[in-house]
């Protein structure tokens, strides 16, 4: 979503690198710069005037313009105000005094709240809750369909609105929880206009009568300020506790994530991240800041990593790499896994320092992967084990078989002999080195070696 915000950002930062020392009218050029950068992203004029007014402030100080490194010194300022502009560190779910604790997810209708309604439960139950997830949107046609079908996909207790009246399917779902033992109760709420007064009064006697911990406003990231604008109007109207952001995965100028918590007062809480229902996590302004001006997220990687590697094989794996045995069924294993982790533009953009693929190269990156995989699930388990009977026949075979060419093949038989190098290296490494790297070494990445 920030792409063209972290390119200007820096192109702005590199300039400033490249000077040996800063004066106040270099400053005040690379502010200008900043300052289309941030409207340009849709950012509101007033957060952007207040964040450049304290960023101006900080970097002609004397120990930014004194310092060795003037240049990184002011990146620094620009990240820790970026960090602030973004809001607090996401804070723990408040929890109820009385079983269940009740969040209730309200928003504008197409903002993607029912899905988040689930992806949130999805969370929450990896993370040692047990929830349950009810609509109480009687209005738009299938909405509690949808939820049901969400729910039974990721494995979470859907239960099924005995009535059309939101106020007893609330009571319902709150004696259900206390009867059955669900410890958290999700609410999905109809969407609404904060104009539209009748449905104002509906959510507000639904809050009432569930006595909230949290009221979570599902922001669609993609619709800009018109979505800050409607956050803060529930702000005022119901008192919201913080913000859902989805679609953080999309090509939108972002402005809205930027400014979110400056308008409205209230905390980003979440962040969707993709369709999956594992495309979601908790809203970390540090490390977000991290992906904007090209920092990386390392913290973030090794999460999906851990999210997404069998502990078991990865074991089985690192005993196998000791003795040299890495087979490719140990590749297509990892391959596999890999592809479980997400997109590998989103991937690639997390490791600090590492050039920025472009849509054209993530494309290829997924389509060789996804040829790779299937090369391999057309050999035999003899061919993965032994790669050195794969003869010429054998591979015509392979791409018959898989629907791919015969230089496909090779292509991943080369694949697979480096990464094979490059993974006993780092095997090596991997007593000296650090977390990141002792991940790392677990999986390849096709194309983009």
């Amino acid at each position: 979503m920030f792409d063209s915000l972290s390119d200007k950002l820096q192109g702005v930062f590199k300039a400033l690198r490249g000077r040996g020392s800063l004066t106040e009218a270099d400053i005040d050029a690379a502010m200008k710069d900043i300052r289309v950068a941030l409207l340009e992203a849709d950012v509101n004029l007033k957060v952007a005037k207040d964040f450049l007014d304290k960023v101006r402030a900080k970097a002609v100080g004397q120990e930014v313009l004194k310092s060795l490194s003037p240049g990184q010194a002011v990146v620094r300022v620009v990240r820790d105000e970026m960090i602030a502009l973004l809001g607090a560190s996401s804070p723990r779910l408040k929890e109820s005094k009385r079983t269940p604790t009740v969040i209730m997810m309200v928003g504008l209708q197409g903002s993607g709240k029912t899905t988040t309604t689930s992806k949130l439960a999805k969370y929450l139950s990896k993370n040692g809750r047990y929830p349950l997830v009810v609509s109480t949107d009687v209005a738009r046609p299938a909405a509690r369909e949808q939820l049901g079908i969400l729910a039974g996909k990721i494995g979470v207790k859907f239960m099924q609105p005995p009535t059309d009246a939101p106020l007893e399917i609330v009571k319902k779902a709150i004696a259900e929880c206390r009867s059955m033992g669900y410890d958290v109760l999700l609410i999905d709420t109809a969407g609404r206009l904060h104009i539209d007064e009748d449905l104002m009064a509906e959510l507000k006697a639904q809050k009432t009568l569930a006595e909230p911990s949290e009221i979570f406003f599902v922001a669609d990231a993609m619709t800009g300020q018109d979505a800050l604008t409607s956050a803060s109007a529930f702000q005022a109207q119901i008192g919201i506790t913080g913000i859902v952001l989805t679609k953080l995965d999309g090509d939108a100028r972002g402005g809205s994530a930027l400014s979110a918590a400056s308008v409205t007062g209230c905390p980003i809480r979440f962040a969707g991240t993709g369709e999956k229902a594992e495309d979601f996590e908790l809203f970390d302004p540090s490390r977000m800041a991290g992906r904007i001006l090209g920092m990386g997220d390392v913290m973030g990687l090794i999460e999906k990593v851990e999210e997404s590697i069998d502990p078991k094989k990865a074991a089985e794996l690192a005993g196998k790499l000791a003795k040299n045995e890495f087979s490719l069924e140990d590749y297509r294993d990892q391959l596999k896994q890999v592809r479980k982790m997400g997109k590998i533009g989103d991937l690639v953009r997390m490791i600090p320092g590492v050039p920025k693929v472009n849509d054209d190269q993530m494309a290829q990156g997924e389509g060789e992967m996804k040829r790779f995989v299937a090369i391999l699930d057309s050999m035999t388990k003899q061919e993965r084990e032994r790669p050195e009977i794969i003869s010429g026949p054998r591979r015509k075979r392979m791409a018959m078989g898989s629907g791919t060419r015969v230089e496909d093949v090779n292509r991943l038989i080369k694949q697979y002999e480096q990464t094979r190098k490059m993974m006993k290296l780092m095997s090596a490494q991997n007593a000296k080195g650090s977390k990141l790297r002792k991940l790392a070494s677990r999986f390849g990445m096709p194309g983009l070696s």
